[in-house]
């Protein structure tokens, strides 16, 4: 009796209700899941769940007594046996769905996992697997939500991108050391992920669920494509520019956390010099599109329409783009310094800001340009932020032109300010 509570057999215990707890978490999702179903017909409920992880952790024990061996023959039963009811199941229902069969695989292997010493990946992964499990509404409702177009566009890429990526030459070609083909996909592949996220997301939620959730999340896309869009709507409907411009504000100052986000993946320290003045603008910007929105009482919000950036012609125009700024900068700043960089950062700006991110975020390898890169970038944002108020003047009117002109006016201040004085 006095093994029994020895240090040893105290664990044993413990990791065998481990074992059997996450058992139970991932039973209480499936039995939940099939709770219209009366008690017997489920192939699997709680009870059952919760042995077959302490299944799991016993067999691994009498595994580390005997032989290996065992763990492939419990595994293997556990299959005839799962294989046997899921046929009768099918063959009485009609309906063929193996995923309570796999989660009751993954509660075996969970609770062989609590006796190694990963006790906390078998309950992250028992975790994760119950929201997995329960969220089959959901995700199916969102895969509905995109176009075969969609889902065909983003595998292509995809496919390239793994194909041609281990591939590509991880070196320059030119004489000017800024064409690297390897460095240059990936930040292709960098831009368009994040811009998907975006787009995803505005898919799922619906293009017209609001302002202030479509500038955000078009912001991650594209914030020029949103202020081209608001623009518009805002000259045939001339009633409610306060919530139009604030929908072009809250995109454009996604864009700086956009910014901050890409550099912070490429170049931390130049995440860090940007850090204070991007935030300075975000702040100010959302705290102004609060107060242009705080008297509106529209819940629905204008449809944009956004391109896939997951597209193949997208995402080469994109690379070439990139390509082309990655070169002028070099070329620019060997002919007349910083002040190339500068120009090539202005330039880049009229249209995008993400290259001339990827371009000056590659020349702050060089700690010496740290704040050179950081105040091109700031510059290409300041920029790309006159011009899309620029788009709001003349497309959707004088009243919008003042309010958006006003608001980016005072961030662009507010943002050279801070970069000025920081530190």
């Amino acid at each position: 009796m006095e093994d029994l509570f020895t240090d040893a057999y105290l664990d044993l215990f413990r990791r065998l209700l481990i074992a059997l707890a996450l058992g139970f978490l991932i039973g209480l999702e499936r039995g939940w899941s099939k709770r219209e179903l009366e008690p017997g017909r489920r192939i699997a409920g709680i009870r059952t769940f919760g042995l077959i992880g302490l299944l799991g952790a016993l067999t691994m024990v009498l595994a580390r007594e005997s032989n290996l061996w065992v763990i492939a023959l419990s595994f293997g039963g556990l299959g005839v046996l799962v294989a046997a009811v899921t046929h009768v199941e099918a063959q009485r229902t009609g309906e063929y769905g193996i995923t309570t069969e796999v989660a009751v695989f993954i509660a075996f292997v969970l609770g062989a996992l609590v006796m190694t010493p990963h006790v906390k990946l078998a309950a992250a992964a028992a975790v994760i697997t119950a929201v997995i499990l329960g969220t089959k509404p959901v995700l199916h409702a969102w895969i509905r939500r995109l176009a075969p177009e969609e889902i065909h566009a983003v595998f292509k890429l995809l496919l390239i991108s793994v194909v041609l990526l281990p591939v590509l030459p991880d070196r320059t070609f030119d004489p000017w050391d800024a064409l690297n083909p390897y460095e240059i996909w990936w930040m292709v592949v960098l831009i368009s992920a994040i811009s998907f996220l975006g787009y995803f997301a505005i898919k799922i939620a619906g293009p017209g669920r609001g302002v202030l959730l479509t500038g955000l999340l078009g912001g991650l896309v594209s914030s020029t494509a949103v202020t081209l869009n608001l623009s518009r709507l805002s000259h045939l409907q001339s009633e409610a520019p306060r919530l139009l411009a604030a929908g072009i504000v809250i995109a454009s100052t996604t864009m700086f956390l956009r910014v901050v986000l890409v550099a912070a993946v490429l170049r931390p320290p130049l995440a860090g010099v940007l850090f204070l003045p991007l935030l300075a603008m975000t702040l100010l910007g959302y705290v102004s599109a609060w107060w242009l929105m705080r008297r509106e009482t529209a819940r629905t919000g204008p449809r944009i329409q956004l391109r896939n950036p997951f597209e193949l012609n997208t995402a080469l125009g994109f690379g070439l783009f990139l390509a082309f700024i990655l070169w002028l900068t070099q070329v620019l700043r060997r002919e007349i310094g910083e002040m190339g960089i500068y120009l090539t950062a202005a330039l880049s700006g009229l249209t995008d800001v993400d290259a001339i991110t990827l371009s000056l975020a590659r020349l702050a390898q060089d700690p010496a340009l740290l704040d050179t890169a950081a105040l091109g970038i700031l510059l290409a944002a300041l920029v790309n932020t006159a011009v899309k108020g620029a788009i709001a003047a003349v497309l959707g009117g004088r009243r919008l032109g003042i309010l958006v002109g006003g608001i980016f006016a005072l961030q662009a201040v507010l943002g050279v300010v801070v970069f000025l004085v920081r530190g």
